[in-house]
């Protein structure tokens, strides 16, 4: 296997949602490259889980970020693009989808709106 592209570990951030398999972060780099960030569809579904598993990332990303400008490092693409281009924008131009050292933020006034409960002190799953 050949060097791993370098990538940031953000220390304290939650792995995922418990109980449910939703992951919130990857522990290693990709091999085969960094996965691309896609603004992808969020249709309505039968499981519950994965809206929420949406709701809580963005509790993470919050307050573990704030209104600052965050590195994609290893939060994970999936879950990164159900948010991206609403919830999460770029926040450089150029922006690279395929990097891991893209910046990113939280576009407040969409998240707030789209997902109050994220905002609150404490997320009750």
């Amino acid at each position: 296997m050949g060097k791993l592209p370098e990538m940031t570990k953000h220390r304290g951030f939650p792995s995922g949602l418990t109980g449910t398999g939703w992951q919130f972060t990857i522990r290693r780099a990709n091999p085969r490259g960094v996965t691309k960030l896609f603004e992808k569809p969020r249709p309505m579904t039968a499981d519950k889980t994965e809206p929420l598993a949406d709701a809580a990332f963005l509790h993470a990303l919050w307050h573990h970020f704030g209104e600052e400008p965050f590195e994609r490092g290893n939060l994970d693409a999936g879950r990164l693009s159900r948010l991206f281009k609403r919830e999460v924008v770029p926040a450089e131009h150029p922006f690279d989808p395929e990097s891991y050292t893209a910046l990113l933020k939280i576009n407040m006034n969409v998240a707030r709106a789209n997902f109050p409960q994220s905002f609150d002190d404490v997320f009750e799953v």
